[in-house]
Formats: C-alpha cells, structure tokens, sequence
C-alpha cells in the first residue's frame, strides 16, 4: 500500500481516503474492523480508519524490537538522523494547508490554531534534529591519570508514544522527534477519537527516509492496544499524555515489567491577576487562556484568580467579552472558538456546570449548549463567579470552556490559592512589580510559570508538572534524556595486578 502521505486530499471534499492505517514493520496494513472518525463540527463521518488487534500489537512490537536489537538505527550516524528529522520538518511544511485541514476536521479547532500546531510541530523536528548533533557525552576525572572515564548516552530502546486527542499532531511529535533523535525505535498510538494527522506524519516519516521498523503506528482503543503495548516485556519506555486515571493504571502495569515511564496528566491551572497588572493585557489573556480550542488544553487557564480590589471591573469585563466570542466550524474563517470533540466530552462539559449550578456558584454568562438542534458539539463561552476553593468546579479538571473566578487580597492567599490543586503543570501571575511575579512564580507549585503572559511554549523549553500532573519531562533537553540510559565507561589504559588477596600473588 502506499504512504498516506500522498493521499492528504484525494476525496472530492478534501477528506482524506486512506488504504491502510496501521504502519508495521515499513508496511501499510489494513485491518479486519474498521472505525468512523467524526468531524465535531456536525457530527458527520470524515472516514473509516483500521482498528488494530491484540495480533497487530505484537507485531508491531516485535518489528520495533528486532529493527533496534540490530542496531541499524541507533548505529546510523547522529548527523544522518538529523538530516531525516530535518526531511520530516521540510514535509510537514510542504504539507502544511492539508494538514492543518484535516487536523481541523478531526478535532474541531480552528483552521488558524491547527496552522499554528503544523509550525509548531516544524520548530521541535527541526530543534531535536539540532539537539542531537550536540551531545559528545561528558569526561569525569578519576584522579588517576591512567584511567579515562567517560560518561555516554545510549537509546532506552523500544518506546511506546501514546498521544491526546486534543493536541494529537502537536503532542505526539514531542514524543516521537526526541525518540527518533536517541535513536530509539517507537510504536505510535494516538487516541482513537482523533488518530487522522498520526496517520499522516507516519507516512511522513516513511517518506523522509525513517528505515523500516523504526516507527510503527497503531490505531484503536486503549483497552486493546494501549494495554497491550504497556503491558509487553519487549517495551522499554512508555510516554503517554492524557488523563490521570489512564496514567495511574500505565503506572500500575508497567510496573510488571519496570519499564521507563512519562506522563502528562493534565492541569488545574491558576491564573493569578494582581491589581497593578496591566488590565487590558491581562484581561485578554484569561479569555485565551481558558477559551481557546474550547478550554480543551491541559495548561488551560480556567482557575481564576482575582485580588479584591480589580474582581468586580474585571469580571464584567471578562463576561462582556466572553458573549462576543465568535463560536463555529474550526473551517470557518469568522470563528474564534470551535465545538468540543465529541457528545461524550459535550455531555462530560454540561455535567460539570450543573455541578457548579449545585455547588452554588453563580453562573454570570454562557452555561448552554450554542443551538438545541445544532448538529455539531458546540458550547458556549461559560464563566462562575462567587466560586471557593472546596467547589469540585474548582478542583477538577474540567476540560471545556469553562472559568470558575475566585478572590484573594493578600499575596500569601494568592500563593496558597494557587497551590490548592492536586495538579501542577502550569500557573500564570500578573503583576507589575517585578519583584513580587518572581516571589510568586518561585513559591508556585507548577513546572511552567507565565509572567505576565499566558500559554506559549518553546521547543528548548522543558514540560512538565508536579503532583499529580505527571512524572519526567518533554521538551527542551530532558525531552531527550528521557529517551536516552547514561552508561558509565572505565577504561584502564595501564592495568596492573592489585594482589588485594594475598594467594593472587605469583610465586
């Protein structure tokens, strides 16, 4: 079969129409069961995709295995794995309009933000790509000058990347461009909910010149193939992003086997405005921070918090302008919000209001689904106010557009408030004293801190959270190390008998 790589739009309406989905061993295959990819935005079935069985994940294992026990990847020059990485990055260029349509019809998001995650996904292929190059290991002094003690980095082996529905190209990529850069081999899951841009950056892979077994892919449910790849001896690391219940049960699995594990499981992410912030600034950033792609990203901003003196200015002003907040079809040029993934994740949203209606908060705008006899899985722009810290609105995930504000008045409350999370991937603060955003970022309990700022990230960057938001990092260089054992080499360049037992001695 050939690569979907060249298939990005070859239905009449621009849906892709592939041949074959799951990527084993350098070889396109179909399966024997099939399933529908939904478009969000009106529920319709974009394609069929194959549905990989518990026979498919271990072949796919197995190739991944056999291809790095004969080391033709991880003994292929770095400079040559570079300049493949480098080749994906080029496609994904040259690809970027199809792939960040397709990446709008499965997800729903807007076309302007999947354009976005395309560059995005460009920057860490060609960053890991660079990275790669700059690694010579490290001397250690022995104090001996006969010995030469060197500390190298090898590739774990055969990893596991199993990816989010959210951010399914973006994601899976800070997975796989630091894996391949080790010299790992990967066997590639994304969510069955939105697997269509995985699909295509395998065939990317393939057509930069990635050998045959080093990359696999894999679709279908975690019950069948995410369990099955946790659970095999012949895998070494697991890096998964998602939710915290599924990260828990990896955990528990891969324990069998003390297999390498990292997870992102997710945020309940502070957003702290001081009084002194700059109103304007701030104001737009927490609309951001909490309603782009329909508040369904992990560092999303959706608790927050306000001091006493700015809360009533700024939550008026937040509500007018979440009403005006265009929501619509991620391909419509005119909209500025897209609908949630899936009825599932609508119906999980709508549940987590009427909890916060029984809480008690006080709904101030939104709190609805956008039209009754809508097709699509839109909601609208939602924000409570009168919100405490012992609200489960307040301390769970809830993953849709939704803001729950809270008030602090004293720098100390807004350092505790912001800490009361099981969470800890990331937190904002807004203040114009410099001082106090640094006081405040350094005593937060979160793996990024934004200053006066609200979402971006960088490729040289680490990601990551404390807590319960997961373990190990992606991004920046421990991106790479995760994917990489440290081995320790003790060369004895004039060895000499120690006679340490006194019958070692020759007569």
């Amino acid at each position: 079969m050939s690569s979907p790589a060249t298939q990005l739009a070859v239905a009449p309406d621009g849906t892709p129409a592939f041949e074959g989905t799951l990527y084993i061993g350098g070889q396109w295959r179909a399966a024997s069961a099939s399933r529908p990819v939904l478009n969000p935005a009106d529920g319709s079935e974009i394609c069929q995709v194959d549905e990989a069985s518990a026979d498919d994940v271990r072949d796919a294992v197995a190739a991944a295995r056999r291809t790095f026990d004969a080391g033709e990847w991880s003994a292929t020059p770095v400079s040559e794995r570079s300049a493949i990485l480098n080749r994906v990055a080029d496609l994904l260029q040259a690809n970027r309009s199809q792939i960040a349509r397709i990446e709008t019809l499965d997800t729903g998001k807007t076309l302007r933000e999947s354009e976005i995650d395309v560059d995005d996904v460009t920057s860490v292929f060609r960053y890991y790509a660079a990275l790669a190059l700059g690694d010579p290991g490290r001397l250690v002094d022995a104090g001996d000058p006969a010995v030469v003690s060197r500390v190298v980095h090898e590739p774990v082996g055969v990893c596991v990347a199993i990816g989010p529905w959210n951010y399914p190209l973006l994601q899976i990529s800070w997975k796989v461009a630091p894996a391949l850069a080790a010299g790992c081999t990967v066997v590639i899951k994304p969510s069955e909910v939105t697997p269509l841009t995985t699909v295509i950056l395998a065939g990317l892979l393939e057509d930069a010149g990635v050998p045959a077994g080093v990359a696999n892919l894999l679709l279908g449910s975690g019950a069948v193939v995410g369990a099955g790849l946790v659970a095999s001896e012949d895998v070494d690391l697991v890096s998964f992003t998602g939710g915290l219940d599924t990260g828990r049960t990896i955990m528990r699995t891969a324990a069998d086997t003390v297999k390498k594990v990292a997870l992102e499981l997710g945020g309940k992410n502070p957003h702290i405005v001081f009084a002194d912030a700059d109103r304007e600034a701030a104001l737009d950033a927490a609309l951001t921070g909490v309603f782009l792609h329909a508040g369904q990203v992990c560092s999303a901003g959706t608790r927050l918090l306000l001091e006493d003196s700015l809360h009533d200015e700024f939550v008026a002003e937040l509500v007018r302008r979440a009403e005006l907040i265009r929501v619509g079809p991620g391909l419509d040029p005119s909209s500025e919000m897209p609908p949630l993934v899936s009825a599932e994740h609508l119906a999980k949203v709508e549940g987590y209001v009427a909890l916060g209606l029984q809480e008690g908060a006080k709904l101030l705008t939104g709190g609805a689904r956008l039209s009754a006899d809508q097709a699509g899985y839109f909601y609208r722009p939602t924000v409570f106010a009168g919100c405490s810290r012992e609200m489960r609105i307040v301390q769970e995930e809830t993953f849709g557009p939704i803001v729950t504000v809270e008030r602090f008045s004293s720098e100390d409350e807004a350092v505790f408030l912001g800490n009361d999370t099981r969470y800890g991937l990331a937190g904002g603060v807004w203040t114009s004293d410099r001082a106090r955003a640094h006081r405040v970022a350094g005593r937060l309990r979160h793996g990024t801190v934004w200053i006066n700022e609200f979402g971006p990230y960088l490729p040289q960057a680490e990601w990551g959270g404390f807590k319960l938001s997961g373990t190990g990092r992606e991004l920046g260089p421990s991106g790479l190390a995760e994917y990489r054992e440290a081995k320790h080499l003790y060369e004895n360049t004039a060895p000499s008998a120690q006679h340490w037992f006194s019958g070692g001695a020759s007569a």
